[in-house]
């Protein structure tokens, strides 16, 4: 199976993998919010694994590009960079039922490291489900899913405002060429609220005028990044971020704090973690604002 045909099925395995749970509490990290200040947080970032995160926003809990399979349930992308390796590489940080335990998800694109069978088999098929488009909107319902929404930038969950970002799955080489259909449309979502932080899950894109436009526009206080650098072969460069754009992300938004997201999950994905953090050492970045957490830690705004 080539890295076309892989990509575009995203029913990777015959039957519904099991689950599996790692034991140990994931990390807390309250120094986002000032021990002396009289606003309680309002916004809980948890990085779960790979790209899925979860929001405690003003009350309300979203789930961001469920990847819920055990450890190597599937064979690696071909065509990627270590592609013998099975992914995920890693279990999930605590059990699925916590992972799920939300009021709605939020799938930026419905490649298979974002949205797999088991989100699919253990997600109650009522969950109100955000898309990006109305293609993306027939495949969820096709898999059961009885309230899919389209992100607009005027869609409102229980008094949040939901305003879809756009994004470039690769570079413009990439996209020219066959690959870039299966890459496909990419989405980010920026989270809104009067009195609340804004935060910018900016979804798999690589740094470019979209990325430059919704910062500057919205001006978030919270920036989630996917920075792993995932490679294709044949092709310079990565399909997503890399620690040169979480710099970037630092300096063009002075105001933010920015979380690298995507790590260490996939077979594609090149950067470590310990290298983002000697990287944002040796650029003198304040490890307060560019935070690399690891999978099960939660962060307070």
């Amino acid at each position: 199976m080539n890295l076309l045909a892989h990509l575009r099925n995203l029913t990777l395995t015959a039957g519904i993998l099991s689950l599996a749970a790692c034991a140990g509490a994931p990390r807390e990290n309250v120094t986002a919010t000032k021990a002396n200040d009289a606003t309680p947080p309002m916004v809980q970032f948890q990085q779960v694994r790979n790209a899925t995160i979860r929001l405690q926003y003003a009350g309300t809990t979203f789930l961001i590009d469920p990847m819920l399979a055990r450890k190597a349930a599937y064979p690696g992308f071909e065509g990627t960079y270590n592609s013998e390796l099975r992914y995920p590489l890693v279990d999930l940080p605590m059990p699925v039922s916590e992972v799920i335990a939300a009021d709605a998800v939020i799938l930026t694109h419905l490649h298979a490291d974002h949205w797999d069978d088991a989100a699919k088999a253990q997600l109650p098929k009522n969950m109100p489900i955000f898309v990006q488009n109305e293609d993306d909107a027939r495949s969820v319902r096709e898999d059961g899913f009885a309230d899919v929404r389209v992100l607009n930038e005027d869609t409102e969950f229980e008094g949040t405002r939901l305003i879809r970002t756009a994004g470039q799955h690769g570079s413009d080489a990439m996209m020219q060429s066959p690959l870039g259909a299966l890459l496909g449309k990419v989405s980010g979502v920026v989270f809104q609220r009067p009195g609340y932080k804004r935060v910018y899950v900016v979804g798999d894109t690589v740094w470019n005028a979209h990325v430059e436009s919704a910062l500057q526009r919205h001006q978030p206080d919270v920036v989630v990044l996917n920075a792993g650098y995932a490679r294709v072969l044949g092709f310079e460069g990565s399909i997503i971020m890399g620690k040169e754009d979480v710099e970037r992300a630092y300096r063009f938004a002075p105001q933010a704090t920015v979380i690298a997201s995507h790590l260490e999950a996939v077979n594609h994905g090149m950067l470590t973690r310990k290298e983002l953090r000697a990287f944002i050492a040796e650029k003198g970045l304040d490890p307060e604002r560019a935070r690399v957490p690891e999978d099960g830690e939660r962060y307070h705004f």
